[in-house]
């Protein structure tokens, strides 16, 4: 390690969070609470440009500690691991979002939840390295040369309409309407990229989405995919024109849908456009074959999650897919041990000390309301000698048509499991808590009336729990 310098200019960056005993940064004397400021004397943007300045042999990493700027010479080869973990993924300052849709959940958020769940942002990093939508409204030259340069792949673009004047009315921004223009630039470069409509009720559903399509397969349709989704409303709501979809709403969603898969089957050669299982749901059909959604690659939008759990729980399928904890996952990472190795990824287990499982053969899954339409049917043709119960928790903390199990807060389970019966196990999924382990509301599953166990969410951790390999 060198001796102290005092001329290096101070740059803000991420802090050390954890040390790997006999690691490379360990031998090199680095500390929990070092802040970085430089690798081989230039500061890294974000965790994407930090990882290609560590996989060098013998990097040099700046620290400042207790007021000082020290050099860390650490010996170590080509591509090895540095054995530290670092506080953020993105070091510079978080790209916010300029547009003011009225449809962003951020917007109806109740006061006096974590102050992070509040970060309403447009940022192509995190797009590329934890599956956030970005408009592209804020995206620059630079940026796409960066993309291009780094082969920052995929990236999951919200296209919401592509007419410009009903994208500009939709992202209350005047450059929505254009912006799109950096979607066809990537895609030109051969950059993977999945598109995402939210379906507004009256605003982009009818016409709109019949324009859309069309767009889509007029103007891009090098897309990798386009997820479909319905506008999720809370009780917190404010903007009169956004409502909940109705049945028959929701039924001419899926059919536009459906039937632009059969035209982009025959234009490109594959479906390119899914509905997600809610408009299933909300429509009362049945989901389809696993097969229709080929990879399944889109989970984290609520599509194929239905189809994918029912194969993992019936055993007809060996691979375990488990969504990320819910609607926030991304702004909330915590410690991460050498990020970049999550690329594409967006989500990490959940580590938590369970709970010995009791010896009862009553068993209470603890789901949402549109978990419990998915998971019931499955458990009423499930052959066990088990007491099976499903236990639908309403989402009175945010109201509205909130209904997804990743929502489901501390606050309306402990509700739910007032006066339970402590005699019962009672499964909890892991979508609805942090990596710290914690609900949206900043509660624990300590802080609930009685015991649960906390599986993993697919299939096969519940059909574990349930006594079947």
């Amino acid at each position: 390690m060198s001796s102290p310098s005092s001329t290096r200019q101070r740059t803000d960056g991420p802090l050390i969070t954890g040390v790997e005993a006999d690691s490379p940064a360990a031998v090199a004397g680095a500390l929990i609470g070092d802040e970085i400021t430089a690798v081989d004397g230039v500061m890294p943007r974000d965790i994407i440009e930090w990882q290609w300045a560590i996989d060098v042999e013998n990097p040099v990493i700046s620290v400042t500690r207790g007021g000082l700027e020290i050099d860390l010479d650490i010996s170590k080869p080509e591509g090895a691991s540095l054995g530290i973990e670092i506080e953020s993924a993105v070091f510079d300052r978080v790209r916010t979002c300029d547009n003011h849709c009225e449809f962003c959940f951020i917007h109806q958020l109740p006061k006096g939840m974590r102050r992070s769940l509040y970060l309403k942002d447009d940022d192509y990093r995190l797009s590329f390295l934890f599956g956030n939508f970005t408009t592209l409204t804020r995206f620059t030259e630079s940026d796409l040369e960066r993309v291009i340069e780094q082969r920052l792949s995929p990236l999951h673009v919200s296209i919401h309409a592509i007419d410009p004047f009903d994208r500009s009315r939709m992202l209350k921004n005047q450059r929505g309407g254009m912006s799109l223009r950096w979607l066809r630039a990537m895609l030109d470069a051969d950059i993977e990229v999945k598109g995402q409509i939210v379906v507004c009720p009256g605003v982009n559903d009818g016409d709109v989405l019949e324009r859309t399509m069309l767009g889509i397969a007029d103007s891009f349709s090098d897309l990798a995919s386009v997820a479909v989704v319905p506008l999720g409303i809370s009780k917190f709501n404010t903007e009169p024109a956004m409502r909940a979809h109705t049945r028959e709403e929701a039924e001419a969603v899926l059919s536009t849908v459906l039937e632009w898969q059969e035209l982009f089957h025959s234009l490109v050669g594959h479906p390119m456009v899914f509905a997600a299982d809610e408009y299933f749901l909300l429509a009362g059909r049945s989901f389809p074959p696993i097969d229709n959604y080929r990879t399944c690659d889109m989970h984290e939008d609520g599509i194929g999650m239905a189809a994918t759990f029912r194969e993992e729980f019936l055993g007809l399928s060996a691979s375990e897919t488990s969504p990320q904890r819910g609607f926030f996952a991304a702004v909330d990472i915590g410690q991460l041990t050498n990020p970049a190795a999550y690329t594409g990824l967006r989500s990490t287990p959940v580590t938590l000390s369970a709970p010995p499982r009791k010896a009862s053969n009553k068993v209470t899954i603890l789901t949402s309301v549109l978990g419990a339409d998915v998971v019931k049917p499955l458990i009423d043709e499930f052959e066990t000698v088990l007491d099976v119960e499903i236990c639908a928790i309403h989402n009175n903390y945010f109201g509205g048509n909130t209904g997804v199990t990743g929502l489901l807060t501390g606050t309306d389970i402990a509700s739910a499991l007032d006066g339970a019966d402590p005699s019962r196990r009672y499964l909890l999924p892991d979508v609805c808590l942090s990596d710290a382990g914690q609900f949206l509301d900043g509660m624990t599953v300590a802080d609930l009336p009685v015991s649960v166990e906390v599986i993993a969410t697919h299939g096969h951790a519940l059909r574990a729990a349930l006594g079947q390999k």
